[in-house]
């Protein structure tokens, strides 16, 4: 019989009932803990003492654990409700299919220019807005036009995928991921949002430089492309048919930067959460459906439909909380953390960092939600790095890399494998074009995590 991974919502009730067991056979413990000047509640190295008096928790507490921590994480989950609403609104706009579209037909007849362009525009939206998904309706547009190009569906595909991982791996907003990371870390929503908006670029550019060296190997000859003999041959004319680009797209797509630039400034200035971050997409939303030309009736159904489809999103998010609660009642988190910190204090702070995305990168694998994921393991990497000297800036970098990068590898992420069913690719051949990249990625991150550290980022 094949194994069939669960789906994540499973894998994550299973994940809380092992941490129901560990509470009856980890020992119990805490670390001491103080505020630092800037308000931040870090644990205190060496302060590690177990629990002589040991309480157990019943089975019980499993299932109460459940509603306790969708009650936790309710900010988040409104959150993410009205951001899957209100970009339902742009969506129905067509804003960003008219964007996007007028860069395809601009760059039509430039491959080395497009695949660049695209890697980074795709990698800048989803840095900026979590976008993904949204890049399902282009897969057939970039095939038609990497094929009337000489090139092959591989390098569409590349083209996406790519700039979908890079923008989780250098979220500079991302409402999905960092959002959620940062104040679990006891960080600002949006901190150090320059930095991994500066790394976006030359992640992009790596990217998009491995495809397009791949490119041009299809290029001169067609036999080199790993889905050779699996397609029809390369040519054709590009598709002709891109909506077009209105004065109410800029509009909306200037109003959206605008957003985000009163909500870093509220953060950084008036200590804005996400109650203000709501409120702030909540007027973006009702801009755009007025300028969209959008009535009351058709904005409130895209809404509902937009917040349905993050519906699953917010169930791991709830579920994933419970995991963490579990450990907390259970008085086993700081057990966890002072184990795992044992071995990581003996190669030093920045090789400790880059250990530390390696973990986030084999967890991806079996919790591919962002959010999620960032439920499981922000409250154990966070004090981690407390004490092994790694910043919780850097310890959110390493879960973005993590994240990001290996979302374009694992099949266990539903975009990745709608892209590929899309366009034709069998993931066995998909594997084998990708990991070179990821490696490339993940190299890459690990040398910035390492300067971060010894340069005393966070």
């Amino acid at each position: 019989m094949k194994f069939k991974m669960p789906h994540t919502l499973a894998l994550l009730f299973f994940l809380m009932a092992i941490a129901m067991v560990a509470t009856w056979i980890v020992p119990q413990g805490s670390f001491e803990t103080q505020i630092t000047d800037e308000g931040m509640e870090v644990v205190v190295p060496g302060s590690f003492q177990t629990v002589e008096e040991r309480e157990f928790m019943s089975p019980v507490d499993l299932f109460t654990a459940i509603p306790r921590a969708f009650g936790d994480a309710q900010g988040i989950i409104f959150f993410l409700f009205i951001i899957g609403g209100v970009l339902a609104i742009i969506r129905q706009t067509g804003t960003i299919d008219a964007l996007l579209g007028r860069m395809l037909e601009n760059l039509g007849d430039k491959p080395a220019v497009l695949i660049f362009t695209v890697v980074f525009v795709f990698a800048l939206a989803s840095s900026a807005m979590g976008a993904s998904g949204e890049y399902i309706p282009f897969v057939l547009i970039l095939v038609a036009l990497c094929r009337a190009m000489n090139l092959d569906s591989m390098t569409a595909v590349g083209v996406i995928v790519a700039g979908y991982g890079v923008g989780y791996g250098t979220a500079a907003f991302n409402q999905y991921t960092v959002v959620v990371a940062n104040p679990i870390a006891g960080l600002d929503a949006y901190d150090g949002w320059w930095l991994r908006l500066g790394l976006l670029l030359p992640f992009a550019g790596i990217a998009a430089h491995h495809i397009w060296s791949y490119a041009r190997k299809v290029q001169k000859d067609p036999s080199a492309s790993l889905v050779y003999g699996e397609e029809p041959p390369a040519g054709g004319e590009p598709p002709k048919s891109y909506p077009d680009l209105k004065w109410s797209h800029i509009a909306i797509l200037v109003a959206f930067v605008t957003a985000l630039g009163v909500a870093v400034w509220g953060i950084a200035t008036r200590g804005w959460y996400l109650t203000e971050l709501g409120a702030a997409f909540l007027i973006l939303g009702i801009f755009t459906a007025f300028v969209g030309k959008i009535g009351p009736t058709l904005a409130s159904e895209r809404f509902v439909e937009g917040a349905k489809d993050l519906a699953e999103t917010a169930l791991l998010v709830g579920i994933a909380r419970g995991i963490a609660l579990v450990m907390e009642d259970g008085q086993i988190l700081h057990t966890i953390v002072h184990a795992l910190s044992i071995p990581l204090s003996t190669v030093g702070p920045e090789i400790a960092g880059v250990g530390m995305m390696i973990m986030q990168t084999i967890l991806n694998l079996f919790i591919p939600s962002g959010s999620g994921q960032a439920f499981v393991t922000m409250p154990l990497m966070a004090p981690l790095g407390d004490l092994v000297g790694v910043g919780r800036p850097v310890a959110v970098l390493a879960f973005l890399f993590g994240d990001g990068f290996a979302n374009m590898l694992v099949p266990t992420n539903a975009v990745l494998m709608g892209i590929l069913g899309m366009a034709g690719i069998p993931f066995d051949k998909w594997f084998r074009f990708c990991l070179p990249l990821v490696l490339k990625l993940l190299g890459a991150g690990a040398v910035v995590i390492f300067l971060a550290v010894l340069l005393g980022y966070g």
